[in-house]
């Protein structure tokens, strides 16, 4: 995640990759599907939670990491002694977690007692895929959300040629997020066109291809040093 005026980088999302001795690298898309029905999925979000936060702790203090969690992980009781244990390598001020709306429709009230809990740890959190869901404006009122990560889809029609009323979309959660002191990232950035129009919208902190494809963190600490 970069400042897109500066392309500085702000923050790292953590992404899973499973390396098979025979199919070589399988997207997520493909084998997170298949943990999920056989039931791993929880333990495969521990071990992504714990290695993140273990990676980050040998960065820079101003980087923050960013990992996507579960509702497995979510309902399971213990993420905040989780949390709490790994605070003592990475400061919770420097973990964020997406949480999507799916997440938090199950139950409610034990997701807000959750999230309030971590949030006195000084975990922060960012609400994915904002603006496909049915209920995104409620919950940023009934959750204490720090960031709003703008669909994908959205920045796609950012491009000059494309059709519809994308700029006007993002131009209004942009003000509606500054109006509740959320920050904004966008998600997909791909082109020049589409960095340009984000700066003068207003947005200024991004991810996607034009700043780069998933890499290991050494690669990505070699480019920003």
């Amino acid at each position: 995640i970069v400042n897109i005026k500066t392309r500085k980088i702000v923050g790292c999302e953590a992404l899973i990759r499973w390396r098979h001795p025979e199919r070589g690298l399988i997207p997520a898309s493909e084998f997170i599907p298949v943990a999920e029905e056989c039931g791993v999925i929880g333990q495969i979000g521990d071990w992504v939670l714990k290695t993140a936060c273990a990676e980050a702790s040998r960065w820079p203090d101003d980087i923050w990491i960013a990992v996507n969690i579960s509702a497995a992980q979510f309902s399971g009781g213990n993420l905040v002694d989780k949390i709490l244990a790994l605070s003592k390598r990475l400061p919770a001020s420097r973990l964020v977690l997406e949480i999507t709306e799916t997440l938090l429709m199950t139950d409610r009230e034990s997701a807000a007692a959750t999230l309030e809990r971590l949030k006195k740890l000084g975990v922060r959190f960012a609400i994915d895929d904002f603006g496909t869901g049915f209920s995104s404006l409620s919950y940023l009122q009934s959750f204490p959300f720090d960031k709003i990560k703008i669909d994908r889809s959205f920045v796609r029609d950012l491009e000059p040629e494309a059709a519809g009323g994308s700029a006007a979309v993002v131009r209004a959660v942009l003000a509606m997020a500054a109006s509740l002191g959320l920050q904004v990232i966008a998600e997909g950035v791909e082109t020049e066109a589409q960095r340009l129009q984000l700066v003068e919208l207003g947005c200024t902190r991004g991810q996607g291809f034009l700043f780069g494809h998933s890499m290991p963190s050494n690669h990505w600490l070699e480019i920003a040093a």
